[in-house]
């Protein structure tokens, strides 16, 4: 099989989601053209640490994994589960986010005969991906509903651009995992919440957290929000994390010259934005559970805001290893369905 890496959005999530369908059903695939219209086209660091790991997971046969490569061949021999340790910054130092990675390997050790346990180093807490608190709180409690067993653990902060965080994940197989339904919003959400702060004030969490309960109680929601001060890490940073239990994660990162209560004001806009859509599922889960529903024996529907790129890249991505019956229909709210298709093995 070969896909077109610049087909959609374009991006690492193509490469992301070919190469963990591709160890999950044990299939040989080829990409070209890979982030062929990204300003630096090819594999970059981040990207190659992924192909690595999928590589050792599926005790793969590789090509054209290297730095700047628009062409790959992957070629999977044997899924193994068991404890595996990945470095994501090795290639470059830096930030490199763990939750992509993790939500790679998660894919296809769902399959595994054996339980796993990664030990995963990188960025935990880095702009333009969920941190590490969206799996814990969101895709994986979303998961469980499979029959899909994962847990997380934290051990040290990986801010941008030090990096350096590490974290702990442990995978139980789902077998042929049940169907998820959820097609309407929580009629009264429970919010969580997280205001946290390394090598910085514990001030600033205050004032985060202060501000997104005014938010939220302006709006007539509550919400459980907790303060970690002082987190270990190499490097400064600040998070707000909000969370609607295995439906929706929203986060807004500290920068400098921000005040604080900007960033909150950046997590609670994305949630109240989420909760008036009408949609039982945010953006970031609906592309996230896609592949794991189209695995699934049972059926599955839900409801999400929109049909973003990423959604309709990697239902394009399915679509090319699998016969599943998936519709997605362009609503407001989005909705989607997917059904097993004959070929699909548990």
């Amino acid at each position: 099989m070969t896909l077109d890496g610049s087909h959609g959005e374009g991006g690492g999530q193509i490469v992301r989601t070919a190469l963990a369908l591709a160890v999950a059903l044990g299939r040989a695939v080829s990409l070209t053209r890979i982030r062929a219209r990204r300003p630096k086209p090819g594999l970059q660091p981040q990207h190659l640490t992924v192909v690595r790991a999928l590589a050792r997971v599926g005790d793969a046969e590789v090509e054209g994994d290297a730095l700047g490569s628009t062409a790959l061949t992957f070629v999977p021999q044997a899924l193994r589960g068991g404890a595996y340790r990945f470095d994501v910054g090795a290639e470059r130092g830096s930030a490199g986010a763990v939750s992509l990675l993790a939500e790679a390997l998660l894919l296809p050790l769902a399959r595994a005969r054996e339980a796993s346990r990664l030990t995963l180093i990188g960025g935990t807490h880095v702009p333009w991906s969920p941190p590490v608190h969206y799996l814990a709180d969101v895709l994986f409690p979303a998961l469980a509903q499979l029959g899909l067993g994962a847990s997380l653990a934290l051990t040290r902060w990986g801010w941008y651009p030090a990096g350096g965080g590490e974290v702990e994940v442990r995978v139980t197989p789902a077998g042929a995992g049940r169907g998820f339904v959820a097609l309407e919003p929580p009629a009264r959400p429970a919010i969580t919440g997280l205001s946290a702060v390394s090598r910085l004030p514990r001030s600033i969490a205050e004032r985060q957290r202060r501000r997104v309960e005014e938010r939220l109680a302006a709006a007539g929601l509550g919400a459980a929000v907790a303060l970690e001060e002082d987190r270990p890490a190499h490097g400064p940073g600040t998070l707000v994390f909000l969370a609607v239990h295995g439906r929706a994660g929203f986060s807004a990162l500290g920068r400098r010259g921000v005040p604080a209560e900007r960033v909150a004001d950046e997590a609670v806009d994305q949630l109240l934005g989420w909760l008036a859509s009408g949609a039982a599922v945010d953006d970031h889960l609906a592309d996230q559970l896609v592949p794991f529903l189209a695995l699934a024996a049972g059926a599955s529907r839900f409801t999400c805001p929109t049909v973003s790129p990423h959604l309709a890249t990697v239902a394009w991505v399915v679509r090319q290893f699998l016969p599943v019956h998936l519709e997605i229909r362009n609503t407001r709210p989005a909705r989607v369905a997917l059904a097993p298709g004959q070929g699909v093995v548990p």
